[in-house]
């Protein structure tokens, strides 16, 4: 038992100096819009969805947060009975929840923008869902007939000033993802992605990431779990190698430690 008590120990402090490696900066799924604001710009034949801000829809998510944004990103309402003949916007994989947040890769050039401090941490962990989803309303359809999967390109940039912008300075590293077909136009088909964007070359700890989308028509954005970390695609989920490794022993050693009481 006393070797068991140790191993144990020494896991737990191991496990315990990789959490410190690592701090989480933002979780948003989109589940709490401000119904007021998005009811107030659902015009237009906008069924299901609102062309409201997402900081009037999303503000204080955390407190004091906000997003920048250039032209419009949309805030869709999942399951609702509007959208596409009635049919509304359908997730039968059942990852969006009852809102999701929609984007342009045509018509104009929309993007969002989100800024942190990330102090001293090496790497800018992004975990996200997306999809191709398409409107019937606001000059819609957007996706090409047969569908088109939807590309994302994921950009750090320098942010000396810490206000909040869609990336006005230096590149610090960029990343492309890409999606998959759905097999309707109002149907949602989830990807997830984890990207570690280098944090090398920023002035005081203060970044953008830029979320634009390059193809596809149009698309949407989920689940966003952002991590500062010294792992590259740490997003504070899952145990950092060495402590699996540790674990390994751990178990193997305890296993030992059982065939040998039982001897």
């Amino acid at each position: 038992m006393k070797l068991n008590r140790t191993l144990l120990a020494a896991m737990l402090a191991l496990s315990a100096t990789a959490t410190q490696a690592s701090v989480l900066l933002y979780s948003q799924n989109f589940e709490n819009p401000d119904l007021a604001a998005f009811n107030a710009n659902t015009g237009f034949g906008g069924k299901d969805a609102s062309f409201s801000s997402v900081n009037d829809i999303y503000a204080n998510q955390p407190a004091g947060f906000t997003f920048a944004q250039q032209w419009t990103v949309e805030t869709l309402r999942v399951g609702g009975s509007q959208a596409w003949g009635g049919a509304g916007f359908q997730d039968p994989q059942s990852r969006a929840g009852s809102y999701v947040i929609g984007m342009l890769s045509s018509a104009n050039d929309d993007r969002l923008g989100l800024s942190f401090n990330i102090g001293a941490y090496k790497f800018f962990n992004f975990q996200l869902d997306i999809s191709s989803i398409d409107l019937d309303f606001w000059g819609g359809p957007f996706v090409p007939t047969g569908g088109l999967a939807p590309s994302f390109r994921l950009s750090l940039y320098d942010n000396p000033t810490g206000v909040a912008n869609v990336g006005t300075a230096t590149l610090l590293d960029s990343v492309d993802i890409t999606g998959v077909l759905s097999s309707a136009p109002n149907v949602f088909n989830w990807t997830n992605h984890i990207v570690g964007l280098n944090t090398t070359g920023n002035t005081n700890g203060n970044v953008t990431l830029v979320i634009d989308e390059l193809v596809g028509g149009y698309a949407a954005l989920d689940n966003f779990r952002i991590v500062a970390s010294d792992t590259q695609g740490d997003v504070g989920q899952v145990p950092e190698p060495a402590a699996l490794a540790l674990l390994g022993m751990g178990m193997a050693a305890l296993g030992l430690s059982r065939r040998r009481h039982h001897a």
